[in-house]
């Protein structure tokens, strides 16, 4: 474990701080590269865990991250749409990512955390959690969560009220001097957007997660090898996002399946006294695991082929 966290480590620092520190702009044969590489990675990485622990934790491991990269493609609508609100200029975008991805994988290490935590002292908290998913998936369906539009939230609000903050960017620099005075440049509040959006991001992910495998090393892996590569996919689908129609219907499918399937887990193994007269519900059939990961690739699969489909079929109507 500790050589297999080692490695991952090595993987993110090189992704963020080596390849990412480079303020560019990625060109299409970079990104495409990067992003085979990591998808690569993955797989082998579940293919070792199949060869040394078994077939069981491995497809645990194919359904968490398919999950968790699934929902970051989704993310990166938001990023788009902070991006272009506080007017990143190209060329630091990279770098504002790499902080991102590096901020979102400590929030998720320590929702990780406080999840493993709950759920091994109260298995009842299933229920809040499938209850979550399931709304989640409702609200996706239903066009709830509007990303049409980033309304900045009451932190960064509170902040332009007591800080001095300019209109212009100073390259990377947080602090500036305009004017002879002393100020923060906007990219102080685009790293604080990020990393407050990531927050709500941890909100959707770790539930689900959890709905698949209730291993932390598993979770963890999952979510380091869904963001890497990440910065990469944001310019190789950067024009596209607005064309994958269909992948909020597609996750809504893998996020109401998996809140169904924690309320099934917890109706089997809890002791609730309103529920069948305070005994476990032992009829209420488990989920394997082959099916989640079924569940998974069709719905996402599906979503990104029908998205395809019909962008292609636009396009010819032009």
């Amino acid at each position: 474990m500790i050589v297999t966290l080692a490695v991952l480590a090595v993987f993110f620092a090189v992704d963020l701080f080596v390849i990412g520190r480079k303020p560019h702009v990625p060109s299409t044969g970079e990104c495409v590269r990067h992003i085979a590489f990591f998808v690569a990675a993955a797989l082998v990485f579940g293919a070792i865990m199949w060869a040394v622990a078994g077939p069981a934790p491995a497809m645990e491991f194919y359904s968490g991250w398919l999950t968790e990269y699934s929902l970051s493609i989704d993310n990166l609508f938001v990023f788009v749409i902070i991006m272009s609100n506080f007017a990143v200029p190209k060329i630091l975008q990279k770098y504002v990512l790499s902080v991102g991805i590096a901020v979102a994988l400590v929030l998720r290490g320590v929702f990780i955390l406080v999840g493993a935590a709950l759920i091994e002292r109260f298995t009842w908290i299933f229920f809040l959690f499938g209850a979550f998913l399931i709304i989640t998936a409702v609200k996706l369906v239903a066009g709830g969560d509007d990303d049409e539009e980033y309304h900045e939230n009451g932190v960064i609000k509170a902040l332009r009220k007591v800080m001095r903050i300019s209109d212009e960017y100073d390259g990377e620099k947080l602090r500036t001097v305009k004017d002879g005075v002393k100020c923060f440049t906007p990219m102080l509040v685009v790293f604080l957007a990020i990393g407050t959006t990531d927050v709500m991001f941890a909100f959707d992910s770790i539930p689900a997660i959890f709905g698949l495998t209730k291993d932390p090393f598993i979770v963890f892996t999952s979510n380091v090898f869904a963001l890497l590569g990440l910065q990469q996919l944001y310019f190789l689908l950067g024009a596209l996002l607005d064309k994958l129609v269909y992948l909020p219907a597609g996750l809504a499918v893998v996020l109401g399946f998996i809140g169904v399937k924690l309320i099934m887990e917890a109706l089997h193994g809890n002791s609730l006294p309103f529920i069948n007269g305070g005994q476990p519900v032992g009829w209420v059939p488990e989920v394997p695991t082959w099916l989640s990961l079924a569940v998974i690739i069709v719905a996402i699969g599906g979503a990104a082929l029908a998205s395809v489909v019909k962008m292609k079929a636009m396009e010819s109507a032009k």
